[in-house]
């Protein structure tokens, strides 16, 4: 057993929750009980995530993306369901967004390079003047055919790819979620790859030009 606080402090400071400016209100955002035997770990705070997480007998959620942002909204309708549902249940829900991207060591942006085997690796993708992704070189050049497949093991989907770039990927650029507005910053430092969360439209257009 541990206590909520000293968990959340930890997190607060190993992910330096004070180094980003975020939308979210990163750290504890609903208070459940203070003692924490389980904790259920998700990307997004959804009512199902909380009911599999009750089901499980966590007392503590730490998600990606949590429920407070700088928006707030009226505790009414599905935002209103998932805070009741917490309350009841006495569980705790803490989120970290920006600071789990940037992370140097757990964040997911360089996990993804860890599993391409990247070399040289070092902060990428500037969010309000701090950097959230990671770059770095390949070991060996890999083609993009490589690149997804290696993906699609360790991430478990299927990568949508705009082609335009060289037969044979030496450097890749990431920053997961919505960030396919950063590939221009990867163009200007002549990535190969840009691995991002979620496409758009004209990105498709840039990578052909």
């Amino acid at each position: 057993m541990a206590h909520r606080d000293e968990i959340t402090a930890f997190l607060d400071k190993y992910l330096n929750i004070r180094g980003f400016r975020d939308d979210s209100m990163n750290g504890l955002q609903v208070q459940g009980d203070a003692r924490v035997h389980k904790i259920a770990l998700g990307v997004s705070a959804s009512l199902e995530f909380f009911r599999r997480s009750a089901d499980a007998c966590a007392d503590m959620a730490v998600t990606h993306h949590g429920l407070l942002w700088s928006r707030q909204e009226r505790i009414t309708g599905q935002f209103g369901d998932k805070v009741r549902f917490l309350i009841a249940n006495n569980m705790s829900l803490a989120a970290y967004h920006l600071p789990l991207d940037g992370h140097p060591v757990i964040g997911h942006n360089r996990a993804i390079l860890r599993y391409l085997g990247a070399r040289s690796v070092k902060p990428f993708g500037d969010y309000h003047e701090k950097p959230i992704g990671f770059q770095g070189t390949l070991a060996k050049p890999l083609s993009v055919e490589n690149v997804c497949a290696i993906l699609r093991r360790k991430l478990a989907s299927s990568p949508q790819v705009f082609s335009g770039g060289p037969a044979k990927i030496r450097t890749v650029a990431v920053v997961s979620g919505g960030a396919a507005s950063m590939l221009g910053q990867a163009l200007g430092k002549g990535i190969d790859l840009y691995v991002t969360g979620e496409p758009s439209e004209y990105v498709q257009e840039q990578c052909r030009e």
